[in-house]
């Protein structure tokens, strides 16, 4: 019996539907995704490389090389497998083992982001509210530990959603209505219509998306108070400034992922969150590096030389 149950997990197949219903516009819609795929891995990619070439890495940099880094994984996880799905006439397949680790790894770099965003509030706070003590605290050190911290935490709380996830029975259909194995869609499949399979969904969105946003907020509520005392308009808008990228990727990146699971369970959508999800995985990596580079200068000095000595 043991066996058996093993060899039917082995060979177990989801059907993914993708887009099946725009018959018309699938191929100019995989040509656009496939454009807007590969300019994002060349902005992340020229990004990361900049940094790397930098002998002097100053905390915020090597926060956006990792952010780099996330963002280049996390596209090549979900878009190919999503550009496959424009092109195929009745979805694509995956298997029990590929979904898994899909699920898993989209929830984890999704995770590490989060962390890795309250990183970089805390580098910002530092900054403004504690200047004379930033290259101390923020040491080399501390900034490789929380990097570290960053993708653990993520990884943890993605394992214990996706095992919670694919124990349940899925006795109906295998067919899920997305473009990858996205955890609402495959929860849609369980078999058990309690309201305790949304519970760990639920915890992962209070660690992953609830607690990182109040120690953000807790980090520019300090911020302003410490603005607030600065007399010069000049030195207010220069501190604003630093945090103007970080603020906006903030913005975009839980906007996003609030939209899509926090929410009832009655208004779950496939259609509106497979559009969602497309802008989730698709634009907002594309922005990210255009954010960066248009807004920090460092960024840019890195950019012009790394270009200089090409």
């Amino acid at each position: 019996m043991e066996r058996d149950n093993k060899s039917t997990v082995a060979t177990m197949e989801f059907l993914l539907l993708g887009f099946s219903e725009l018959l018309c516009l699938r191929v100019l819609l995989f040509f656009i995704f496939l454009i807007i795929h590969l300019v994002t891995l060349a902005g992340n990619a020229m990004i990361f490389m900049a940094v790397v070439m930098e002998p002097s890495r100053p905390p915020m940099l090597f926060f956006l090389c990792q952010l780099s880094v996330i963002e280049l994984c996390y596209t090549l996880v979900i878009v190919p497998k999503a550009l496959l799905s424009l092109i195929a006439v009745d979805g694509s397949t995956i298997s029990f083992i590929g979904c898994v680790a899909q699920m898993h790894l989209f929830v984890a770099l999704g995770g590490a982001e989060c962390f890795l965003l309250v990183a970089m509030s805390y580098d910002r706070y530092v900054a403004i509210c504690q200047p004379l003590h930033y290259v101390a605290v923020m040491s080399e050190g501390l900034c490789l530990r929380l990097a570290v911290a960053c993708c653990l935490g993520g990884f943890a709380v993605a394992l214990g959603l996706t095992v919670a996830v694919f124990r349940l029975p899925f006795c109906q259909s295998h067919r899920i209505n997305h473009f990858f194995c996205d955890v609402s869609a495959v929860l849609h499949l369980a078999c058990t219509q309690s309201y305790t399979r949304e519970l760990p969904l639920l915890a992962a969105c209070v660690l992953l998306l609830l607690l990182p946003f109040l120690l953000i907020l807790t980090s520019y509520v300090c911020i302003a108070a410490a603005l607030l005392h600065v007399t010069s308009s000049v030195g207010r808008g220069k501190a604003l400034s630093t945090c103007i990228s970080h603020l906006a990727i903030t913005l975009l990146h839980y906007g996003c992922a609030t939209f899509m699971y926090v929410r009832p369970k009655s208004s779950y959508s496939p259609a509106r969150d497979k559009m969602v999800s497309l802008v989730y995985t698709n634009i907002t990596p594309l922005l990210y590096p255009l954010i960066y580079s248009l807004r920090n200068k460092e960024i840019r000095r890195v950019l012009r030389k790394m270009l200089r000595r090409k």
